[in-house]
C-alpha cells in the first residue's frame, strides 16, 4: 500500500467492532466476571499479574509494531507507575508497621526523621492516580522530544532507552533516594482503607485489571484504525516519504510514545497491590527486553498478538520455573530465536497460516 493510500484510509465503526471483535469481547468479559471469582487465590494473582504484563505488551505493540520504534526501556515506565502506587500503599500501612511509626519502616530503620519532599501528597489516592499517569508520561515526553527531534532512531534509540532504564535502576537502588533501596516497598496492608490480602480484594483487583486491559485494547484498536494510526504506520514504513508529504513526524512519534509509556505506568500501578512488592529489579534491562519478547512472540502490529504472547510466555515461565527452574532462561532464549527465525509474525502469523491452509484444503 502506498504512503498516500495509507494516510487517507480511515476507520469505520464496523471495522472497529466486527463479529470477531464482538465475540472476543464477550469471551473476555465472561472470563473476567464469571471465571475469575471462582479461581483459587494463586491463579487469581497469577492471572492479574499476567494481564498487567499484557498491557505492557500492548503498549509495546503501539510503538514497535505500528510505529517502528523499538524501546528497550519500557520497564522504567512500568516501575514508575508501580512506585507511585507503592508510595500510597506504604502510607496506608500507618502505624501497623514493625516500628509503629507514621514513617515507613525502611525510613525508620535508616534513621529518617521526616518524609522526603517527593512523598508529599502520597497519602491521597487521587493524587497517586495522577502520578501513576503523569510520572511516566512526563518523563517519556521530555526524553522522547529530545531523542526524536535529534532524529535518533533504530538500534541507537533502543540502546539509549535501555541506558536510561539502567541509570534509573541504579538511582533507585540508593537508600538516600527514599524509595527503599534494593528492597523497595512491600508488606502492604490496605488500599483505600480496605484490607488488601483478602480473597475478595484479590478478585476485585484482578477484575479491574481485566477491564483495564479490555479498555486499552479498544483504545489501541481505535488508534491504529484512525487516520492518526495510519500516519504512524506510514512513519514505520517510510518516514522520509511522510515528511515529504508535509507531516511533522516528531509529534506523531512523541504522542504515541507518551501514550505507550502512560499505559505501562497504569499496568505497574495495577501490578503492585496484586504482587505485593515493587523494587528496582523491575527496571532491569532483562525486564524491558522481556516486554519486547512478548510482543514479538505474539505477533507485532496485531494488537491481540502481544496480549497472547504475554500470556503464553509468562504462563510457560510460571510452569518452567517450578518444573525446571534452571532451564527457564534457556527456554526463553530458544523461544525468541525460534520465533525470529521461523515465525517472524509470531503466534498470530502461525494461526493465520494454519487458517489459510485449512481454507485452501476446503477449496
Amino acid at each position: 500500500m502506498s504512503t498516500t493510500a495509507t494516510l487517507t484510509t480511515t476507520a469505520t465503526p464496523s471495522a472497529l467492532f466486527d463479529n470477531r471483535v464482538r465475540i472476543g469481547l464477550a469471551v473476555a468479559l465472561a472470563i473476567v466476571f464469571a471465571v475469575v471469582p471462582f479461581l483459587p487465590d494463586f491463579y487469581v494473582t497469577l492471572l492479574g499479574k499476567i494481564m498487567c504484563f499484557a498491557i505492557c505488551a500492548l503498549a509495546m505493540d503501539l510503538i514497535w509494531g505500528y510505529t517502528g520504534i523499538l524501546s528497550l526501556g519500557h520497564g522504567l515506565f512500568f516501575a514508575l507507575g508501580g512506585y507511585a502506587m507503592g508510595m500510597y500503599l506504604m502510607r496506608q500501612i500507618g502505624r501497623d508497621g514493625v516500628y509503629k511509626s507514621d514513617l515507613p519502616d525502611f525510613m525508620v530503620f535508616l534513621d529518617w526523621k521526616q518524609l522526603p519532599w517527593h512523598w508529599t501528597g502520597s497519602e491521597y489516592f487521587l493524587w497517586t492516580m495522577i502520578l501513576v499517569v503523569a510520572l511516566p508520561g512526563v518523563l517519556a515526553f521530555v526524553f522522547g522530544y529530545f531523542a526524536f527531534r535529534s532524529r535518533i532512531k533504530g538500534v541507537y534509540f533502543s540502546i539509549i532507552t535501555q541506558a536510561l532504564t539502567f541509570a534509573a535502576m541504579l538511582l533507585f537502588f540508593r537508600n538516600e533516594t527514599g524509595f527503599g533501596g534494593n528492597n523497595g516497598f512491600t508488606d502492604f496492608k490496605r488500599i483505600l482503607d480496605i484490607p488488601i490480602a483478602t480473597p475478595s480484594m484479590r478478585i476485585s483487583l484482578c477484575v479491574i485489571t481485566g477491564l483495564v486491559l479490555i479498555a486499552f485494547y479498544l483504545i489501541a484498536r481505535y488508534i491504529v484504525q484512525s487516520k492518526y494510526g495510519r500516519v504512524l504506520q506510514a512513519i514505520r514504513d517510510a518516514e522520509s516519504r511522510v515528511l515529504f508529504t508535509g507531516y511533522n513526524t516528531l509529534w506523531y512519534k512523541l504522542s504515541i510514545w507518551t501514550i505507550s509509556a502512560m499505559m505501562c505506568g497504569v499496568a505497574g500501578a495495577l501490578y503492585v497491590p496484586q504482587v505485593g512488592i515493587i523494587n528496582p529489579g523491575e527496571m532491569s534491562p532483562a525486564a524491558s527486553i522481556e516486554i519486547a519478547i512478548w510482543a514479538a512472540v505474539g505477533g507485532r502490529a496485531t494488537l491481540i498478538g502481544p496480549i497472547l504472547g504475554a500470556f503464553f510466555v509468562n504462563g510457560a515461565k510460571s510452569w518452567f520455573t517450578v518444573a525446571f527452574p534452571e532451564y527457564w532462561l534457556y527456554f526463553l532464549g530458544a523461544l525468541f530465536i525460534a520465533v525470529t527465525l521461523f515465525l517472524p509474525q509470531g503466534i498470530i502469523g502461525l494461526l493465520r497460516k494454519l487458517r489459510g491452509l485449512r481454507n485452501g484444503a476446503k477449496a
